[in-house]
């Protein structure tokens, strides 16, 4: 099976400039300021195609070059038994992990292998630089996934404390290396460890949020749910660490305006975080651009007591051009906040009620939803898209054996970067 590559240009969502795309581009070559960059796709009106596609049905809308093997799309329906609960008339729930019953099998159970599958297809084929991916747990388990099917050298950088995430069905191929910042150590310390990679010519840096195929990839959520339900959700929910999840749901809403066939409004943002480590959630509080001013080593203990580990980026891109504060800002939206003690309450309740187990990340957007509901944020008519951004662990490792992988390499992220590209390529020899 294969595809076209996908046409598109890039457009600076601070200056409106569009340019070509001449390889890997994360920011603007011709603007030095902080700006996200976003994707113009050629095709205006999105041509879906069959689920045989896996993710690629939505490639229109990918900036991919090619088609990689084992994708899954997120699958999106209508609830009944937790919109009863709720007193929800209109719950649709886009589910990304592993549920056999909806025939979705995203077997890292993360809504993150929307990134990867989008992310490695942007690779073109001849690429011959490592590609460097830093994350809390899902990302990397997602990218470790994809790039030993696949075949894609890779390095991923990840907090030892998280490495209780990396589980996978089958052991990983030797083009795929995890390097860990030490125990006591957070997602921020692993990207700096990531970025000491950065200036060698052997290692090409992912890009995080400012990656429009991480972004377009989890947008494949907002065109699952407009695909099933006919038109743009009312309003949006989902737990966010850094926001580009959100992010990505309001450019795919702003593509579905520009198609035409979905509706022509802006659905409401409602993003959440864990409490204590609430750093987007304050600024929104405060009615700020900037987040505030923090002190590392609080907010890293902070960070460490979320049960929801993933939600834990100290530098996320909230303030940019183009990032979350305006993407809530456009769409009206809010920010909400969940505890540990709520988003255990709230796991439970799903999978009772819906038949699957959830992550503590979708936990916290569950809280949230029934939080915008009881202020009265939304009403029982508006048509709610939930992102249920991972589940399905519980069952996954019910069917199947599964091994845990260990670091290849463990560095502090304050070692010498000229130190750290030697170790790392002495992994690949």
């Amino acid at each position: 099976m294969e595809i076209k590559p996908t046409e598109y240009k890039l457009r600076n969502c601070l200056t409106g400039r569009e340019f070509e795309d001449t390889g890997w581009l994360l920011s603007d070559p011709e603007d030095s300021k902080p700006a996200m960059v976003r994707a113009i796709y050629g095709k205006k009106k999105i041509e879906i195609k069959d689920d045989s596609y896996g993710i690629y049905k939505f490639a229109d809308w990918l900036p991919v070059q090619r088609i990689l093997k084992g994708s899954c799309a997120p699958y999106t329906y209508k609830s009944k038994a937790l919109a009863e609960k709720l007193g929800l008339s209109n719950l649709y729930v886009t589910f990304s992990g592993y549920w056999p019953d909806k025939k979705v099998s995203m077997n890292t159970c993360s809504f993150k292998e929307t990134e990867a599958y989008s992310v490695c297809a942007r690779l073109p084929k001849d690429n011959k630089r490592i590609l460097v991916v830093a994350s809390a747990g899902n990302t990397a388990r997602a990218f470790a996934r994809v790039c030993s099917d696949n075949d894609i050298p890779l390095v991923i950088a990840i907090p030892e404390e998280n490495m209780k995430a990396m589980w996978f069905e089958n052991p990983l191929k030797e083009c795929v290396k995890v390097i860990c910042s030490p125990c006591g150590s957070d997602y921020f310390d692993a990207i700096a460890l990531a970025n000491k990679l950065a200036g060698d010519e052997n290692f090409l840096e992912e890009g995080g949020a400012k990656n429009v195929a991480r972004r377009d990839g989890m947008g494949t959520t907002v065109l699952s749910a407009a695909q099933v339900i006919g038109k743009i959700p009312d309003a949006y929910f989902q737990a966010v660490g850094s926001g580009t999840g959100t992010i990505a749901a309001y450019e795919a809403n702003l593509r579905l305006m520009d198609d035409g066939s979905y509706g022509s409004h802006i659905m409401k943002l409602i993003p959440s975080q864990n409490i204590p480590f609430t750093p987007m959630y304050d600024a929104w509080q405060a009615d700020s651009r900037s987040l505030p001013p923090f002190d590392e080593d609080a907010e890293r203990r902070k960070a460490l007591q979320i049960k929801a580990t993933v939600l834990s980026n100290r530098k996320p891109p909230y303030s940019v051009p183009g990032g979350l504060y305006d993407a809530l800002k456009a769409s009206n939206g809010s920010f909400k906040a969940a505890t540990n003690d709520e988003l255990t309450v709230a796991c439970r309740m799903f999978e009772e009620l819906e038949g699957i187990d959830i992550y503590s990340a979708a936990g916290v957007a569950v809280v949230s939803l029934e939080k915008a509901l009881k202020n009265g944020e939304i009403s029982r008519d508006t048509v709610v898209m939930l992102n249920v951004t991972g589940g399905g662990e519980k069952l996954f490792k019910k069917h199947f054996n599964y091994v845990n992988s260990r670091p290849d390499l463990i560095m502090s992220p304050e070692e010498d970067a000229v130190k750290v590209i030697s170790a790392v390529r002495k992994l690949f020899e």
